[in-house]
């Protein structure tokens, strides 16, 4: 069978009983992922999709809108979707995450069994200039220590000039997808939906609760975690464990 690209399975377990399918944040690759494969249990596999222009689709062109992007990660979900499967985005990943979880209720599937969004607003109130983080004026070396924060820029590629400026144009670029994003006014998503954010993460406004409540139409859930934007690194390492309990029972 054929290499999915758009489709990174560290575990592979085929005979899983559900998937965490996750989308990335922006400038991020699959890397932040990978470690979950270490703290989930023996019966769930992990999935994570690559968006293109990096790592395996490095030669195919990268998105310039927010409904490319979300288009390609739609078709990479349903795809992905060999089991039930709960869908999780961080950042700008759980803004993709809502938007692919609408389209495919609206398509009649392959629908999460749950939905996790983590550090990030909700589309209902619109994109905002405090959503607007990092910014894609800032200069490289402020975006070089929000990707060397985020764990998304490993050492060897701050080592390297040209992969180093190979992850900041990536940066960059995904920073311009994300600001045409445009909210769907009124959207509200079905499955069951958990909301994690961080207590320091300045991004987040003090109204979360409710704006992220009006987004869902079924069973909601907010928890709030220690650290900022990424958390703690070790509690990065275990999110899983965060929200796996919960989803679990909605397993069919």
């Amino acid at each position: 069978m054929p290499t999915d690209a758009a489709i990174v399975r560290p575990l592979d377990r085929a005979d899983a009983a559900r998937t965490v399918v996750c989308l990335g944040f922006a400038g991020g690759g699959t890397g932040a992922y990978r470690p979950w494969a270490d703290v989930l249990d023996s019966d769930t596999d992990l999935a994570i999709v690559c968006y293109p222009g990096r790592e395996g689709r490095y030669t195919e062109p990268a998105a310039r809108t927010w409904a490319e992007l979300v288009s390609d990660a739609t078709e990479a979900v349903a795809r992905a979707a060999r089991t039930p499967f709960v869908l999780f985005g961080h950042s700008m990943g759980g803004w993709v995450a809502f938007d692919v979880a609408l389209r495919l209720e609206r398509r009649g599937g392959p629908v999460p069994d749950a939905l996790v969004v983590s550090s990030c607003n909700s589309p209902v109130r619109g994109l905002t200039d405090k959503d607007r983080f990092p910014r894609v004026e800032d200069g490289d070396e402020e975006l070089v220590e929000w990707m060397r924060t985020s764990g998304s820029l490993p050492d060897y590629i701050l080592e390297d000039d040209d992969m180093r400026a190979m992850a900041i144009r990536l940066m960059r670029a995904d920073l311009r997808v994300r600001d045409t994003y445009e909210p769907e006014r009124g959207a509200r998503v079905g499955v069951p939906t958990q909301v994690c954010y961080g207590v320091d993460d300045a991004v987040i406004e003090p109204a979360v609760a409710d704006h992220w409540g009006a987004a869902a139409a079924g069973d909601f859930r907010m928890t709030c975690l220690p650290g900022g934007h990424f958390y703690t690194p070790r509690l990065w390492r275990s999110l899983p464990t965060i929200f796996a309990a919960w989803t679990a029972a909605s397993v069919r």
